[in-house]
């Protein structure tokens, strides 16, 4: 059970003042985040399963560095991953694929703009207060269950805008790529571009280089399923 420990280190990354200590759990959840975003930008479905790997071990670092607002995150990605498979997985009655890569409708554009806008506006208000319930929601779940563990002492949240767009387009982004709609790389880059600069910000710089990476990889991921709608395009104006 080491293995799950995150004071159980696998390599000192001289990054930073004092360097980073990388553990075995981080750098093994680190790998399966990033071969589920490389995958999934190939649409291969077996990306999910990276994907499952990566929000478990980071559910379990989350949980054991008292971030729960993270590791209920983490808990959604969970099932999103699962609703994910089983949607790209999905034949019709022809055994035809069912999804294929698109952009949304201007309509429909303009419903996920909306919601975000306003799920970001109410949680840069209230991250403190809704964070903060969760934590307790979720200390009383696991206290019911045998855990011994206390309410955690929340600091106001260092970056409550940027904190509430990452965590809202985090989830929308993911929700659109289990429908193979184009705009969720779009997303998923700018939520990265946002996290290098967070993350050098406060320090944590090997989580900074992490980030840089993934949005080479969203990058690359756009640029694939730009052309893969396009093909999507002409086969629809043929038919």
């Amino acid at each position: 059970m080491d293995f799950f420990n995150i004071n159980n280190i696998l390599v000192h990354i001289p990054l930073g003042t004092g360097g980073y200590d990388l553990s075995y759990i981080e750098a093994t959840g680190t790998i399966a985040g990033l071969l589920c975003i490389w995958l999934a930008s190939q649409e291969k479905i077996i990306n999910y399963l990276f994907g499952l790997i990566n929000v478990s071990l980071f559910a379990v670092i989350f949980f054991q560095i008292q971030l729960y607002a993270s590791f209920i995150l983490q808990i959604f990605f969970f099932a999103a991953n699962i609703y994910g498979w089983y949607a790209w997985s999905r034949v019709n009655d022809q055994k035809q694929i069912e999804l294929k890569i698109r952009w949304l409708n201007p309509k429909q554009m303009i419903i996920v703009a909306a919601i975000s806008i306003f799920a970001i506006l109410v949680m840069s208000f209230n991250i403190d207060q809704l964070f903060g319930y969760m934590a307790k929601v979720v200390v009383v779940a696991l206290q019911g269950v045998g855990f011994n563990i206390t309410m955690p002492d929340l600091l106001p949240d260092a970056f409550p805008f940027w904190d509430s767009v990452m965590t809202v387009l985090s989830i929308v982004a993911m929700i659109l790529m289990t429908r193979k709609h184009v705009e969720n790389w779009l997303i998923w880059i700018i939520i990265n571009v946002i996290s290098v600069v967070i993350y050098y910000h406060q320090g944590v710089l090997a989580m900074s280089l992490q980030y840089i990476i993934l949005t080479g990889i969203a990058l690359n991921g756009a640029r694939l399923w730009i052309k893969a709608a396009e093909h999507t395009d002409n086969e629809q104006n043929v038919n």
